[in-house]
């Protein structure tokens, strides 16, 4: 099953160390810099990449295109806000959705709409993690680390997780 990745843009650019300076710059540069860091993650993994902005009026760049660089953009409707948009589109992927927001309020709706939620911090963790397995020639479908390893860990029904948060951690595995 494919996954469907809905990131909310200026949310994940002002979580992070790289980007939020940038944007802090000019809004442009930010907005440049995710999509930028998103496609090259789409490549890598090959997952449909959609980024939500704010705001009417702001796609210099980006303008009369919804996509650059294979990354569908869109910018939310005067009146709306990204999080309504990002919402709604939780709300008609469901299970097929995972949305990429460190917003309580996206992630709580998100979650219960059946889409499956990673902060912000973390996917940024993801995508240089796939840049940085691309750069060295990994192939992150391989498995680094396939061997055995002795353990004194318990395994059983006990340990297991509840049905739902093991769905939910096979999706984020996909990453």
């Amino acid at each position: 099953m494919s996954v469907h990745i809905i990131v909310d843009g200026y949310n994940v650019i002002r979580q992070s160390p790289d980007m939020e300076p940038l944007d802090r710059q000019d809004l442009q540069l930010g907005r440049e810099a995710l999509v930028g860091k998103l496609a090259v993650y789409k490549r890598l993994k090959g997952h449909k990449i959609t980024v939500v902005f704010d705001g009417t009026g702001q796609a210099a760049l980006f303008e009369n295109r919804d996509r650059e660089k294979g990354i569908l953009i869109k910018f939310s409707r005067h009146g709306e806000t990204a999080d309504s948009v990002i919402k709604h589109m939780a709300a008609r992927e469901k299970q097929g959705a995972l949305v990429v927001s460190s917003d309580r309020e996206v992630v709580d709706f998100s979650a219960a709409q059946g889409a499956v939620t990673i902060g912000a911090v973390e996917f940024e963790e993801k995508m240089e993690m796939a840049a940085f397995m691309d750069l060295k020639g990994i192939d992150p479908e391989s498995g680094v680390d396939d061997g055995w390893v002795p353990t004194t860990k318990k395994k059983g029904p006990s340990k297991r997780l509840p049905k739902k948060k093991r769905l939910n951690k096979k999706r984020l595995n996909k990453l």
